[in-house]
């Protein structure tokens, strides 16, 4: 019994110094910024592009799978950026939403053109 709580008493202590190593880790790469939208959505395609290429070879090195691992950090820079895009939509066609249900037409109009300016860039 004794020796189930020294060796229970060791892997939690392990188990503590490791979580507060891979806590202070530094990241390895940054990856490219995407500080609009447009930029956001150009990195998205680039990056997956060179991603699908490496993954469509015969044959993938540890140098291939170095390159997925930094172009995922462009990857989720860009997909943050357009989760913030999208977000703001989302609280833009509330209010859309909200104008339209209160038949408060001048103002539906004006939410809905920024609305619908800002929909556009997604697919434009």
């Amino acid at each position: 019994m004794k020796n189930s709580i020294s060796a229970l008493y060791a892997s939690l202590v392990l188990l503590t110094a490791q979580s507060a190593v891979a806590d202070e880790r530094p990241d390895h790469f940054e990856g490219l910024t995407s500080e609009t939208l447009e930029q956001a959505l150009a990195n998205l395609v680039e990056a997956n592009r060179e991603v699908a290429e490496i993954l469509a070879q015969d044959e993938i090195s540890l140098a291939d799978m170095a390159s997925i691992h930094e172009l995922t950090y462009t990857l989720e820079n860009a997909l943050e950026r357009i989760d913030e895009e999208h977000d703001a939509m989302e609280e833009q066609l509330e209010a859309l939403h909200l104008a339209s249900e209160g038949a408060d037409i001048e103002r539906a109009r004006e939410l809905g053109e920024t609305y619908l300016n800002n929909a556009e860039r997604f697919w434009n």
